[in-house]
């Protein structure tokens, strides 16, 4: 089965998921050649589509099974703030090295075109906190390396939320991911 053909599935339901493929653009050779960037700004564009996406996410993920969403560098921000509105929560940006101004961790990871390095402020989560961590697509390693930073800034990182708590007692409630790499999507 190739990727033009597969089904597409998510966690929020076969409908969502292929909403979200229906409104992205593959775009091949970036940022290097061999490389297929996924391409979500034509959903973020779509009013009607962006909304639709993020209610269904908000949906999916109870507002009241998160306290704080975390989005992992660059579009992660885009839905994380998007949720973190929907449902009165605040938000903790994942941050690309150099961009935070206090005191932060960091993990580096490989990419297919590179290295790169998230960084996330040491104090960004509290005691009791349930974080809800979204990033775009899974592709690059970024929310593996994103959770290992949750884990060192205090998040216990276990999937049945609350089981696993870290000195400060945060731990993460769920890992969303809006695009698997192998979900079919229109080239441009």
């Amino acid at each position: 089965m190739t990727s033009e053909n597969a089904p597409v599935t998510g966690d929020s339901g076969p409908e969502l998921a292929a909403l979200v493929a229906g409104a992205s653009v593959d775009v091949p050779d970036f940022p290097k050649p061999g490389v297929v960037f996924k391409d979500l700004m034509p959903l973020f564009a779509d009013g009607a589509v962006f909304r639709r996406v993020i209610d269904g996410i908000v949906t999916h993920h109870t507002s009241d099974s998160f306290d704080v969403v975390a989005g992992v560098e660059a579009r992660g921000f885009v839905v994380a703030a998007a949720i973190a509105y929907a449902t009165g929560k605040g938000v903790v940006p994942i941050r690309k090295a150099g961009k935070l101004p206090r005191k932060a961790l960091s993990a580096s990871y490989e990419l297919e075109y590179g290295e790169a390095t998230l960084e996330v402020h040491e104090d960004a989560f509290i005691a009791g906190q349930r974080v809800l961590v979204v990033d775009d697509v899974l592709a690059t390693g970024a929310v593996s390396y994103g959770l290992r930073l949750l884990g060192a800034a205090g998040a216990g990182l276990s999937r049945r939320a609350g089981e696993t708590r870290a000195p400060c007692g945060a731990r993460v409630a769920d890992c969303l991911i809006r695009l698997r790499c192998s979900s079919p999507v229109r080239s441009r």
